[in-house]
């Protein structure tokens, strides 16, 4: 195995153990005839393997896993993650003590294998009373740019960032909910890969850097949700964007009717944008060729595939009692001014509290009293030494379910922005330190509140549904 910045002979070095078992990772190597190499903070087994030809496999070929065992290594993961198919790539993240930080990434050669490893794997007991996570890593080659002039055009958008950054691909920009001849003061960047985009960011990112006079805002977009051929394959749902304020729901039902009268089977309009629901899917597919760039109201529209959201990725109840089975539940590409932008794909929605089953009706948590009698005996205990259904508040779940994991606790930034009524609105963004530098960096709901206590609880509750069930 090699290892940067250290003494070998021939490339080879010994291992900084810990708890790993050298013998077994020297066997497992000799086995499959794979490469071994740890440099920044990564031990990569692979990539490519032996006899690989050509280019790396494209986007959606790797998975990311958490909740390893620290005292886990390679010689037991990869013989796991290999059930679902060839491995082109296995990172495993390592702390200087030796041991691992609790998470991997694993490329396969194809979308296939690595969409049966997310089916076969997540939630898989990998020990006694342990269970791994695993779902789709997302290179993500796209950035957030805010504080962008709003009379600037996406031409204009295009040819400064080419100038100042490498590998851009496109710009998207939305226009105003209410000025159409202006942007909405943010755009996406998207590069040709993501070192590109993290290259750029990092460029970008001091907070220094102007363009056209003013300084930018620069982060992560974050990444779209993918779904797959099959399930795009039922959608009978077209989503609506670019649409003007004042248009009714009315006007559009009778818009897509024109084409096939009696087709369209209702609209469910938010703001700018709207749902138009068909009986047949062939309908909606012929609508949306015909409609996409037509004018309704004066408004050129955009018209698109509505992308259902994954029963597994999604909250189970608003705040208010069950979830709608309707337009809001469907992802679009799209995003509210009042809403935090930085999201590329989500709909706003209520989440509730998260139980961790996946269940579409979370059991109700017991919330009698008992009479308190006197001479009753109280034993002092940790809250770490309850189970998770004994907490209500998504805050309290999500630090039992760091110290569950033997993370430090959450930490908790918070943002505030004004309505265009003059209302103060909040928003929390949380960092998970243990995490912090995988998949994804931070989590931060794309719904604002008006009390601090639901702005933290509503961030919690998003950052509990991206981890996983306990």
């Amino acid at each position: 195995m090699n290892e940067e910045n250290t003494d070998g002979t021939n490339g080879c070095s010994k291992v900084r153990t810990g708890t790993q078992n050298e013998a077994a990772l020297l066997a497992l190597m000799e086995k499959t005839g794979y490469n071994m190499v740890q440099e920044n903070g990564q031990r990569k087994f692979g990539g490519p393997p032996p006899g690989w030809e050509g280019p790396p496999p494209p986007r959606g070929c790797e998975v990311f896993v958490g909740k390893i065992p620290r005292d886990m290594y390679e010689d037991e993961l990869v013989p796991v993650f290999e059930r679902a198919g060839k491995i082109y790539e296995f990172r495993l993240m390592m702390e200087f003590s030796g041991e691992n930080r609790g998470y991997a990434f694993v490329m396969y050669t194809t979308k296939e294998e690595a969409q049966l490893a997310i089916r076969i794997l997540n939630n898989y007991e990998i020990r006694p009373g342990k269970f791994i996570g695993v779902c789709v890593s997302l290179d993500n080659c796209r950035l957030f740019i805010g504080a962008i002039p709003k009379e600037k055009k996406k031409e204009e958008i295009l040819d400064e960032m080419k100038k100042v950054t490498e590998g851009v691909v496109d710009v998207i920009v939305y226009p105003s909910a209410t000025d159409k001849t202006k942007n909405r003061g943010f755009a996406f960047v998207e590069y040709e890969s993501h070192r590109a985009a993290a290259m750029a960011r990092r460029k970008l990112i001091p907070g220094t850097f102007q363009l056209w006079g003013h300084t930018i805002q620069v982060d992560w977009a974050d990444p779209e949700k993918e779904v797959d051929e099959e399930t795009m394959q039922r959608v009978k749902v077209l989503y609506v964007r670019n649409l003007m304020i004042s248009t009714t729901e009315e006007t559009i039902k009778a818009e897509f009717n024109k084409f096939k009268p009696g087709a369209v089977e209702r609209v469910k309009k938010l703001r700018d944008y709207a749902f138009v629901h068909f009986f047949n899917r062939e309908d909606a597919v012929a609508a949306m060729s015909v409609m996409n760039g037509k004018f309704i109201d004066g408004a050129s529209i955009e018209v698109t595939l509505a992308k259902p959201v994954n029963k597994e990725n999604t909250w189970r109840q608003h705040l208010n009692g069950q979830i709608s089975p309707s337009s809001e539940n469907l992802i679009v590409f799209a995003n509210k001014e009042e809403s935090h932008p930085k999201t590329l794909g989500k709909l706003p929605t209520l989440p509730a509290r998260l139980n961790g089953q996946h269940s579409p009706s979370p059991p109700e948590v017991e919330r009698c009293t008992y009479p308190f009698y006197p001479g009753t005996k109280l034993t002092p205990i940790s809250m770490y030494s309850l189970k998770s259904s004994h907490f209500n508040s998504a805050v309290m779940h999500l630090d039992y379910y760091c110290n569950k994991n033997n993370w430090a606790p959450p930490e908790y930034y918070l943002y505030s922005t004004t309505s265009q009524d003059g209302k103060v609105l909040l928003v929390y963004k949380i960092v998970i330190p243990a995490i912090a530098n995988g998949s994804q960096s931070y989590f931060m709901p794309d719904k604002l509140c008006t009390t601090l206590e639901d702005a933290k609880e509503l961030a919690a509750q998003f950052t509990l549904l991206h981890l996983g069930p306990f």
